[in-house]
């Protein structure tokens, strides 16, 4: 399966503006820690297996990591083994520095290691049944594959928000971007059914879409918009606009559970859900913002915190443009003087969806 993106902004830049990121993890690592205390550890296999799918430059992924070796500290003394694994493109080189710090272990432990191991999620990347704890933050979000090769009227499948309302995307492309996302979920299930011990834990979190809000809305109505721009002032064309897009969709908690809630879903023999819930998290450019009203630190946190995850699928639509190289700079800092300038076209609402699941015996 070809990857439609090649990781994230390296070089620290995504490490350094993945607050809000982490700010959502928190909220559902309890469930982990809790999950913690209940895990089956009689299994004989020569270490308790965590695995984080998605880590990226790996910040938020050792600071979701440390509690979870605490807590599993607290109940054995046997071996623990730190799995963080994304594609082979990521930059791993901030993870491998942060894994061991002045030569020892980051998670303070000496029975503990850790390993990188890269690859697609929606793969089996390890062996079967070598894993107690498996989590991913964010990532599902990102398609394994473009299942339309253009979008004429947006630059997102989910569409443009409510409020800013320029573009539009097809019904029926929509429906095809949903059953890509559907066929990601079902896919990535499997293979960590695979590696999942029985009574394993899997915890899967995501940027998604409530009732009202969704994360997409304000982030790329701007991006949209920096790039009409580009379009009205000809540095690049109708064509290139429409051939590149986000190959990203934003779930509903429906969409998420849909393969395992219930007798009759595919995957309802492999995993039991033990908790499924959407939430909002405080963004803390955002609350700066409001306590402050200072625009211009509030426009360029806001635009490099989705420039660290839009601008490799960015770069990649736009590769054949031989000016590439400057055009990708120029869009995000158009996209940061739009915000600073209309702040209020641009509201940004952090939404996280979240199950977490038990893989069943016997299957």
């Amino acid at each position: 399966m070809k990857n439609v993106i090649t990781g994230m902004v390296g070089h620290g830049f995504y490490n350094r503006n993945s607050a809000p990121q982490m700010a959502a993890i928190a909220h559902v690592l309890p469930w982990l820690e809790e999950a913690c205390s209940s895990l089956p550890l009689d299994d004989g296999a020569p270490a308790i297996g965590l695995a984080d799918f998605g880590c990226s430059e790996g910040r938020n992924s050792v600071a979701a990591m440390t509690p979870l070796v605490a807590a599993l500290r607290r109940r054995s003394s046997r071996a623990i083994q730190t799995i963080h694994s994304d594609l082979p493109t990521n930059d791993f080189a901030p993870l491998l520095a942060a894994l061991r710090p002045g030569g020892q272990s980051v998670f303070a432990d000496p029975l503990t290691s850790s390993a990188i191991v890269g690859g697609s999620m929606f793969d089996r990347l390890l062996p079967p049944q070598s894993i107690h704890l498996a989590c991913t933050f964010n990532a599902i979000g990102f398609l394994s594959r473009r299942p339309v090769e253009r979008l004429d009227g947006y630059i997102l499948p989910n569409g443009p928000s409510a409020l800013r309302n320029v573009g539009k995307v097809s019904r029926e492309d929509r429906a095809l971007f949903a059953r890509q996302a559907a066929q990601d979920i079902e896919r990535f299930l499997q293979a960590r059914a695979e590696e999942l011990l029985p009574g394993g834990k899997l915890l899967v979190e995501v940027f998604g879409a409530g009732e009202t809000l969704r994360t997409c809305d304000g982030i790329y109505d701007v991006l949209n918009d920096a790039l009409l721009e580009m379009i009205d002032e000809g540095h690049i064309d109708h064509e290139t606009y429409a051939d590149y897009f986000q190959p990203v969709y934003f779930r509903t908690l429906d969409e998420l559970t849909a393969s395992v809630r219930g007798p009759d879903a595919p995957l309802a023999g492999l995993f039991q859900i033990d908790r499924a819930e959407t939430y909002e998290i405080a963004v803390p450019f955002v609350e700066t913002f409001r306590e402050t009203g200072d625009v211009q630190p509030y426009a360029r946190d806001y635009t490099n915190f989705f420039r660290a995850f839009t601008e490799s699928a960015l770069r990649k639509g736009l590769a054949a443009h031989p000016q590439c190289d400057d055009l990708v700079p120029d869009i995000y800092r158009r996209a940061e003087r739009l915000v600073a300038e209309h702040p209020e076209r641009y509201p940004f609402h952090y939404i996280g969806i979240a199950m977490l699941l038990t893989r069943k015996s016997g299957a």
